[in-house]
């Protein structure tokens, strides 16, 4: 067998992973040789800002081009159309009353997700009001797992998992890694907005599968292309959950762009977590990444939702997410 160097073997891996983050590219010039395997491949990222108003933070999803999009009352920004509903306002109801303190937590738990998935999303140029999706998903809890065995922030089920790339095996669960996750929920959600030409129509398909979405969309219009409206011409024909899905993403983007306005004002929005990223040998245990990044295997296992075991896979080296040194000299290893 023809020897590679780890460096060598971590640039092979990272592209056959399909990395794009700054730790996989960072990945490609680390060099390793702490007694554990561990070494630092990213900087710290910028200090997080105090916490802003929950309008504030909140109304930033909405950047960027409006085109064909919508306005509420009071002149929210929208980047999908905001079309009124008997069922949006219904939700808007419930969110705002009896799950009150259940879309508090969500408001929350956005602040520690929008950034990342903001970026992706600009990235692609793909409308930001598809956070509101994650939203309904999963309330922005990675570890979220459903009644139809889905997982993560984007509730992914197995077999559509690993159609986009998410390793799950023994060891991981990268349906629980909330970058990875969502760049394979991007991927799919751009797949599925070419194929029937619509937002609505594609997050319709993300929750109850293309197949039944083409058929519908054939039998009551006579394509499989349409439009938003083309959505509620269709839901009534769709199972009951995917016929309120679009009307609950939408309560939740109203609510959650103007929060004062419906009394959330005094939500403080979760800062994200600042974090490096490392690369563990294979088979490492979890304690001894803690040990040599100076903090807890609990914390490490918060940071890295997708570890399954005590350990880490047994068959490659992985990107470890630990918490960000404030100074170099903070970090034992």
């Amino acid at each position: 067998m023809q020897y590679m160097d780890l460096d060598t073997r971590v640039r092979r891996w990272a592209r056959g992973r399909k990395l794009r983050s700054r730790a996989a590219v960072a990945a490609a010039v680390v060099g390793l040789g702490t007694a554990v395997g561990v070494g630092r491949v990213v900087a710290p990222e910028e200090p997080v800002a105090p916490a802003a108003s929950a309008a504030a933070t909140f109304a930033s999803t909405a950047a960027g081009p409006l085109a064909g999009a919508g306005a509420a009352e009071g002149g929210a920004a929208w980047d999908l159309p905001n079309l009124d509903h008997p069922r949006v306002d219904y939700f808007v109801e419930v969110f705002t009353g009896r799950q009150r303190k259940m879309f508090t937590r969500y408001l929350t738990e956005m602040g520690r997700y929008q950034p990342m998935i903001s970026a992706k999303l600009a990235e692609r140029g793909m409308p930001q009001d598809l956070i509101y999706l994650a939203m309904i998903e999963s309330g922005f809890d990675p570890t979220a797992y459903s009644r139809a065995n889905a997982s993560g922030l984007w509730q992914f089920i197995a077999d559509t998992g690993r159609r986009y790339g998410l390793d799950i095996n023994r060891a991981v669960d990268e349906r629980r890694d909330p970058e990875k996750a969502t760049d394979a929920a991007l991927d799919y959600l751009q797949d599925l907005h070419d194929r029937f030409g619509s937002w609505y129509l594609a997050a319709a398909a993300y929750n109850s599968g293309e197949g039944r979405v083409s058929r519908v969309m054939r039998a009551a219009t006579g394509s499989v292309r349409g439009d938003e409206e083309s959505y509620y011409r269709i839901s009534t024909r769709l199972p009951k959950e995917t016929r309120d899905y679009v009307p609950l993403m939408i309560a939740a983007a109203r609510i959650a762009k103007e929060p004062e306005k419906y009394g959330f004002e005094d939500v403080v929005p979760g800062a994200p977590d600042r974090t490096e990223a490392v690369v563990v040998r294979p088979a490492t245990p979890l304690a001894e990444v803690a040990q040599s990044a100076g903090t807890s295997v609990d914390e490490i296992r918060r940071l890295n939702p997708e570890l399954k075991l005590a350990r880490t896979r047994n068959d490659e080296p992985s990107l470890i997410r630990v918490p960000a040194a404030s100074t170099d000299g903070d970090r034992r290893g």
